[in-house]
């Protein structure tokens, strides 16, 4: 052996393998059952038998009986009981049993009351100031209000809401209403066909059940007016065919400088029309027609929309709802140049 790997090895020893035979002879029952037993389950180099070679210890008791063997299992499936499925319900109780601590009781003594300290001297001469910075030292600030806290700062008095008045809030201040919009319609219209000079701004915002009619003409008379500059028409229920109107007003005006058309029930087609009108001139300065019927305008409207302000050179302020991020950033970046471009107008670098 040594002779075929060419030189011999220290830890091999020299196994005459013709005598290998009388070797196996000279080994024991237990030394061949060790040997025999070391094999690879896995090695699909092995036949069967020796993969999976018989391990049972007991005699055979007869030749192998395959239908015996099936009668026998048969009878043993019917005569063995069935195991219990469903355990009877025990009650348990895993783990400890919680116990809470025992809290340790404060004991109040009446004497503690008539105990004087160094501290009642100081407390009994501090000021209404001194008070308040103690407060707010001791984490007490958040106790008083904003009036409280003021009041206390100028010495007032108790009733007038200083430190030494008991905490409560600032009593509520009722606002009257507004007052409704008492614009005549009619009259305006008159004035703005007559193409009145005193009539810079006209206000209609907010006036109930003004008809479509009326706001129809009063978009009619602005086509050739030459005196209002600004145009205010909120929250008067104004529909597409008023939207239209103005849009038509738009495009021939050369005066406006504001127009301002929210809360009302424009749709986004009727918008991009107004914006179409505005941009005929490049007059107008400000537009506001945010907060209409359709609180979603949608992408392709929006886009429209863009597209449209961004070939305007004069839109100062631009009210509206953007739902798309795209829509939001173009715009402002165009009213941006817009400004810049009107400053260097005005300090005469355009």
């Amino acid at each position: 052996m040594s002779a075929v790997l060419g030189k011999k090895a220290d830890d091999i020893p020299d196994i005459d393998l013709d005598n290998l035979d009388d070797l196996l002879q000279a080994l024991s029952a237990e030394e061949l059952e060790e040997l025999n037993g070391d094999f690879d389950p896995d090695n699909s180099l092995l036949p069967p038998s020796q993969r999976c070679r018989n391990q049972t210890e007991k005699d055979p008791t007869g030749p192998f009986n395959r239908q015996k063997l099936l009668d026998f299992l048969e009878k043993k499936a019917k005569t063995e009981k069935d195991w219990d499925q469903n355990k009877p319900y025990v009650k348990e109780q895993k783990g400890k049993k919680f116990v809470p601590k025992d809290q340790e009781k404060t004991v109040v003594n009446d004497d503690d009351e008539d105990v004087e300290t160094e501290w009642d001297e100081i407390l009994t001469a501090a000021s209404e100031e001194e008070l308040v910075d103690l407060a707010a030292v001791l984490g007490f600030h958040s106790m008083l209000t904003q009036t409280q806290f003021y009041a206390s700062l100028r010495d007032e008095k108790i009733h007038e809401g200083g430190f030494t008045g008991a905490a409560r809030a600032q009593e509520l201040k009722m606002v009257p209403d507004e007052a409704p919009n008492a614009t005549d319609v009619e009259e305006s219209i008159e004035k703005l066909k007559a193409n009145d000079p005193k009539v810079k701004t006209l206000n209609l915002n907010n006036i109930k059940n003004v008809s479509i009619e009326r706001l129809l003409a009063v978009c009619e008379a602005l086509k050739a007016n030459t005196s209002c500059v600004h145009f205010h028409m909120a929250g008067v229920a104004a529909n597409d065919r008023v939207g239209k109107k103005l849009a038509e007003a738009l495009a021939e005006n050369k005066t406006l400088r504001t127009v301002n058309v929210e809360s009302n029930f424009l749709t986004g087609e009727v918008l991009v029309d107004i914006i179409k009108a505005i941009n005929v001139n490049q007059t107008l300065l400000e537009l506001r027609v945010a907060n209409q019927k359709p609180e979603v305008l949608g992408n392709k409207v929006e886009m429209q929309i863009t597209k449209l302000i961004l070939e305007n050179k004069t839109l100062l302020r631009f009210g509206i709802h953007f739902e798309y991020p795209d829509a939001r950033i173009r715009t402002t970046e165009r009213l941006k140049q817009n400004f810049d471009d009107l400053r260097k107008q005005r300090v005469g670098k355009a």
